[in-house]
């Protein structure tokens, strides 16, 4: 236990946020207790996250948890370790919960230079009825920026994904790859406008779009015996076009092959995902937890080379 490393979570204590005052102190050590010499209050070492009042062992929770990220199905879980199967989606809840404010605050809190994005959708089978979860990347760096999911695929599914982008793109030429649904390209113009100030002058502000936004369709005509791709430029200059893929991509022509990898690494990972599975989920919140659980393993816990970049200059 170190004292100097946490600080006090009562929300009315003065120091609260504060860490290496010497405010905090160990209250009770075999119960991992600090008490805050401030405001009087003592606290768990575990407030404020996913083990918080949890009787079994953190080590084993975060087994389970990583054992689910990578596909494992809950049953599988329950007959290995013999929890409650209630136990375990509780847990499942938890990790997706705290996985979205750690999402919320280090990645989408952040304004970045994003230069090509791309997004779609995947159609996902829960029990009884399906729903849509549309995710959305940036390619240069691979980070997943964030995701959303309806029970229909429609314009407010999409324009959810696209206020998500609106919020950490800076206003910087951006590059929107995605498929043929026509949805996409009403929901990123939209998105991407600033309000013209009137001057003292009364009504609504005019919305300006922002300059140098390309809008790109990669539209797949299912044919056969072949599969005609057809690449639409929808808003911006080809020029503009060629710029963003140089500087995000290394060059190469109109796709959206990496939003579709990045789709399989979700199937993969989450079972309730998978291509005819027996495992669906039951309720929206389990593949929500789901979404944020992925998406955090895949940003700041799993290593691989994609990564490694610099997400923007200073």
């Amino acid at each position: 236990m170190n004292p100097q490393a946490v600080f006090c979570p009562n929300l009315d204590c003065p120091a609260r946020g504060r860490q290496g005052e010497s405010n905090i102190g160990i209250h009770h050590e075999r119960e991992h207790r600090y008490i805050c010499h401030v405001c009087g209050k003592t606290f768990s070492a575990s407030k404020g996250t996913l083990f918080y009042r949890l009787r079994t062992d953190g080590a084993t929770v975060m087994i389970v948890i990583i054992l689910l990220a990578y596909g494992c199905p809950v049953a599988a879980i329950v007959q290995a370790f013999g929890f409650d199967e209630r136990t375990v989606k509780e847990w499942w809840r938890r990790a997706g919960v705290h996985c979205q404010a750690v999402h919320e605050h280090v990645v989408a809190q952040q304004p970045m230079d994003l230069g090509q994005v791309q997004a779609d959708e995947i159609k996902v089978k829960l029990q009884g009825r399906s729903v849509w979860m549309a995710l959305v990347i940036m390619v240069s760096t691979r980070l997943w920026l964030g995701g959303a999911i309806s029970p229909h695929r429609d314009m407010a599914l999409i324009e959810q994904l696209a206020s998500k982008v609106r919020r950490m793109a800076l206003c910087r030429p951006l590059l929107v790859a995605v498929d043929g649904f026509s949805a996409y390209v009403g929901a990123f113009q939209r998105a991407f406008r600033s309000p013209l100030p009137r001057h003292g002058r009364r009504g609504r502000c005019r919305l300006v779009a922002w300059p140098n936004i390309a809008i790109t369709q990669v539209v797949k005509h299912r044919a056969r015996p072949i599969l005609p791709i057809e690449r639409r430029i929808v808003q911006g200059s080809r020029q503009l076009v060629e710029t963003l893929l140089q500087r995000s991509q290394g060059g190469g022509v109109i796709n959206t092959a990496y939003i579709e990898r990045f789709n399989a690494t979700f199937r993969q990972r989450l079972a309730i995902l998978a291509r005819r599975t027996r495992c669906p989920a039951q309720q929206i919140a389990t593949l929500t937890a789901g979404m944020y659980i992925i998406g955090c393993f895949y940003n700041l816990c799993h290593t691989h080379r994609s990564l490694r970049r610099q997400l923007w200059i200073k």
